[in-house]
């Protein structure tokens, strides 16, 4: 059974609804709307291609009737399995077209009339009487409806109605000792039956011991009258003694205590000259070139990437465009070759027409190929080309220039808006917030904490360490929370960052030993008691920031990601920011969702409360794509939320921030 039905404009303005339930009416009517809830964060955002939305138990379908600018949405509960809500979308759209193109042309057209702002007070009002002008598509929904109710109905039936099965008679096992007797487990058996079986399986096994005796291949044991197993091939041969493991020795003595300490680099000791060891290789833990810059405030900000150094910068994403998009030139020479993949596509679509979805289908095709180039996940590509598409179809276009425009914008507003955060990328913002907030007279100022999840090898440790460094310069006492207790070397690698950070200081000079510390117990602890520790840790001792550091895991490791989730539900960490590589491609789709969902459902089981996923994105390796930057339209495509930062090379400095703008202008270069 619906929930909700409605036709609405793409300004907003509701031309009908229904609702078949007192609850869906009154939700209806709230901000909490699934419909409302599916124009703010589907609509908006360009995922017009999903397909279907799901929110507070309901899922959510839509079409688009592009030359009218009409909204046809069905509303349901989730749980139920209702076959026939795409046939009632499309047959609803062709009914309501059908009746009433008219009356919504000439509403449309008011919409975009020069007098616009004086019309709008009177669209809902005397003007135009929806209730009156599309009364009579109250009984043309009902018979639409009830004949698809009606037709699923009996297609339920038909499936539910139980097959004829032929009745299986049990034949006697053969006495051939050629053929192995088969048992029917299904089907209940006596005694008589399992003794008859059990007597045949004993002749064959005394049959076939005969036959490989006779050739010499088998043998008895004397005075039972049974026939043993032949030997095996490893009973005739001799048996190897096996060698004690010798220990290894590195020269001709065994090392003594002063050679192991010299070459014990776990733990920080001076040197003979005083001096700490690695304090003579501080300048390459940090790139002045890469340096971020002080506000007038005296904040520290991380610079943003710079597209510009790329090979192809000099070309224009405008320009480039428009020069994949223009029209072939039959007396230019050597222009064929020179021209993009659009062009000759473009060329059949010359002239004032309206455009249909066989007219676009070849463009975006040259699309799709385009975004995969530049490392865009295929499905994501595909549904950002549909969804320029659904925006295009019904459109009328004159000339070859509108045509160019109208595809160039659109697809660049898609990007922008898949691109642009729903939330606040200031991390510095947040923890000062929350560091300042009022307290009560019984209560202790708890530290900002980040969770950093993600799987094997794309750089968690690192990247954390360059984040803290940031931190560090922002004037916050940090304090890194070791909770990789698989991987082996883990705690060391953290406990040298620490060690070089402690003495890089504030801008990379000054010493500040009592800005970050390293909390760690070893390996084969619990992670999420470890990272309770650490915060309650970091309370007691004044520090601003825990950053927690997880171990790597797939994302279809059920048991770890269980593991992952009850550290998020125990904690309640401030951030969960995702780690992945710029070099996955189609993989960070599938990453990304599974990591999301997991955390979303095994932290809401475990813990009280709603379930958490992830809040933001680090990307990794991001100076080896050059201009294929597609996994950041991946990544934001699958969970909706932002990059907060990008890792691009082996120094502390090396992390920068992404302007969506630039990002766009990157997809869409040539």
């Amino acid at each position: 059974m619906l929930d909700h039905c409605s036709i609405s404009h793409k300004g907003g303005i509701v031309l009908w609804s229904r609702s078949f339930t007192p609850d869906a009416a009154q939700l209806a009517s709230s901000s909490a709307s699934p419909v409302n809830s599916l124009i703010r964060e589907a609509l908006i955002e360009g995922r017009t291609t999903e397909e279907k939305y799901e929110k507070d138990g309901y899922a959510v379908k839509w079409t688009f009737v592009n030359d009218l600018e009409l909204i046809f949405v069905v509303a349901y509960q989730r749980i139920l399995q209702l076959t026939y809500v795409e046939e009632l979308l499309d047959a609803m759209k062709r009914l309501f077209v059908q009746y009433f193109e008219s009356t919504v042309a000439s509403f449309v057209a008011s919409l975009h009339s020069v007098n616009n702002a004086a019309k709008s007070t009177t669209v809902q009002g005397t003007t135009w009487d929806f209730s009156k002008a599309f009364e009579r598509w109250d009984i043309l929904f009902d018979k639409l409806l009830k004949s698809l109710e009606e037709k699923a109905a009996q297609d339920r039936k038909s499936r539910l109605r139980p097959a004829v099965r032929p009745v299986e008679t049990y034949s006697p096992p053969s006495e051939d000792s050629d053929t192995v007797p088969t048992v029917d487990t299904d089907t209940p058996q006596d005694e008589e039956q399992i003794a008859r079986r059990v007597q045949a399986l004993q002749s064959r096994l005394r049959g076939r011991g005969g036959r490989r005796a006779g050739r010499g291949g088998g043998r008895t044991v004397s005075g039972t009258g049974k026939d043993s197993a032949p030997e095996s091939d490893s009973d005739t041969q001799p048996k190897r003694k096996s060698k004690a493991k010798v220990q290894r020795k590195w020269g001709d003595e065994a090392p003594t205590e002063s050679d192991m300490a010299s070459l014990d680099f776990s733990t920080d000791k001076p040197s003979a000259s005083g001096v700490e060891i690695g304090s003579h290789d501080l300048q390459s833990l940090v790139d002045q070139s890469s340096l971020g810059t002080r506000t007038q405030d005296g904040l520290y900000e991380v610079k943003d990437w710079d597209f510009s150094k790329d090979k192809n910068a000099d070309d224009d994403a405008d320009d480039a465009i428009a020069r994949a998009l223009r029209p072939l030139n039959a007396k230019t020479k050597g222009s064929e070759g020179s021209l993009g993949a659009f062009s000759s596509i473009f060329a059949r679509l010359t002239g004032s027409k309206v455009l249909t979805e066989s007219d676009l289908k070849p463009v975006l095709d040259a699309m799709k190929q385009h975004l995969m180039k530049k490392n865009v996940a295929m499905d994501i590509a595909e549904k950002v080309c549909e969804g320029v598409g659904e925006g295009l179809v019904g459109k009328k276009v004159g000339g070859f220039q509108t045509i160019n425009n109208a595809v160039r914008t659109a697809l660049s507003t898609s990007l922008t808006r898949i691109l642009t955060p729903k939330t606040s990328t200031d991390l510095l913002l947040s923890i000062r917030t929350k560091l300042s907030a009022p307290l009560a007279s019984n209560q202790q100022r708890m530290p900002y904490s980040i969770t950093f999840v993600g799987v094997n090898g794309v750089g968690k440790s690192t990247n954390l360490s360059k984040v803290c460094f940031w931190l560090i310069q922002n004037g916050f006492r940090v304090l890194i929370a070791a909770c990789d207790t698989f991987r082996s070397g883990a705690v060391e690698q953290l406990r040298v960052h620490v060690r070089n950070l402690s003495m890089l200081g504030v801008n990379g000079a000054t010493d500040s030993k009592g800005r970050v510390e390293l909390f760690e117990r070893g390996y084969g602890k619990d992670a999420a008691g470890i990272a309770r520790e650490a915060i309650n840790y970091a309370r007691d001792n004044d520090y601003d920031v825990v950053l927690i550091d997880t171990a790597g895991r797939m994302q279809d490791n059920e048991p770890l990601m269980r593991a992952l989730a009850k550290l998020v539900s125990v904690n309640s960490p401030d951030k969960i920011i995702f780690v992945g590589e710029a070099l996955v491609g189609n993989e960070a789709v599938d990453q990304l969702t599974k990591f999301d969902r997991a955390l979303r459902d095994f932290s809401s089981a475990s813990g009280s409360g709603k379930g958490r996923g992830i809040d933001g994105m680090l990307v990794t390796k991001w100076d080896t794509v050059d201009d294929k930057v597609g996994a950041a339209l991946s990544m934001t495509y699958v969970t909706g939320q932002p990059i907060i930062f990008v890792g691009c090379g082996q120094t502390y400095t090396d992390l920068r921030q992404l302007r969506v703008a630039n990002v766009v202008q990157a997809i869409l270069k040539d």
